[in-house]
Parts: C-alpha cells; structure tokens; sequence
C-alpha cells in the first residue's frame, strides 16, 4: 500500500475541521472561502491564510513592540492594529482570534497596560494554534491532492517489429 487513500484523507481533513468548529477556532467564513477554490486555484484557500499569516505576525510584532515601553504605549496605534487583525481574522473564519481581539482592543480602549498584556499573551497562543492546526489541515489537503494524482503506469504495449 502506498498511502492512505483520497478518501481517507479527505475524512482525516472533516475530522480536523470538526473538531475546529467544535472549539470555535473556526467558523462558517472558512467554509465560504472553501467554496472559492476550484480547479483554476487549487491552492486559493491555503494562499490566502498563508498571507493572513504573514500580515498577522507583522501585526502581532506591532503590538508587542507598542506594550514593551511602559511610558510609551500607544493605546490609539494599538486599536488600529487589532482592527486589522481583528478584520482580517474574521474574512479567514478565525472565530476565536477575532474575539481575543475584541477582548484585546476593549482593553486598549481602557488604556488597561495589564489587561492588553493579557490579552497579547492570549492572542499570540490563539495564533499558535490557529497556524498549527490550519498548516497540519493544509498538509492532509497536500497529501489527498497527491493521492489523487496517483496514476499506475499504463501497461507497455509490445509490438513485433522485426529488424531485418
């Protein structure tokens, strides 16, 4: 046997999904990002969490950097950025993150250094998770696309073709 099969793949990524939804790490967006991709963009869904990925760990740099000086800390800079991570989370269907963002920017809002430290520590471990899980889901997704490409090499045809 050389793999697992597509369907068992396929029931490995419903089951990764479930569990997701089940701790509301995921809601009903990423589905309707899901239904985007198609044979034209293969790999839509994963390009695109890719690059929330990237614009997100610039963001969470941005905060943590606006937290470090005690005297300094720009509450203001601080919504603006958990507005875009906050924004760019829900298009993703990243439920749990969007709403540690909320939690986050009510803090900010309150100029609570504390609670925003909380808060900071809380959504860098959302965000964790969130890109193991959703990189874990993309490495079954890699896997069934290759077990469906699978093709067993189509019997050799001999012909007589005398030389002489």
């Amino acid at each position: 046997m050389l793999g697992l099969s597509v369907e068992q793949h396929r029931a490995d990524m419903n089951r990764l999904l479930a569990i997701l939804f089940h701790q509301g790490v995921l809601d009903e967006q990423f589905l309707q990002l899901q239904h985007l991709q198609d044979e034209s963009s293969p790999n839509f869904v994963s390009e695109v969490v890719t690059i929330y990925f990237h614009e997100s760990e610039k963001l969470l740099r941005n905060l943590r950097a606006l937290l470090v000086d005690k005297e300094l800390s720009d509450y203001k800079k601080m919504g603006i950025h958990l507005n875009q991570l906050m924004g760019s989370s829900s298009s993703i269907g990243a439920q749990r993150l969007r709403n540690v963002c909320i939690a986050f920017r009510a803090a900010s809002e309150l100029n609570n250094r504390p609670g925003c430290l909380r808060a900071l520590e809380l959504l860098e471990y959302e965000y964790c998770y969130l890109k193991n899980k959703l990189h874990e889901y993309f490495q079954i997704e890699q896997q069934r696309m290759l077990a469906a490409a699978v093709r067993y090499p189509a019997p050799q045809q001999h012909t007589d073709n005398p030389q002489g």
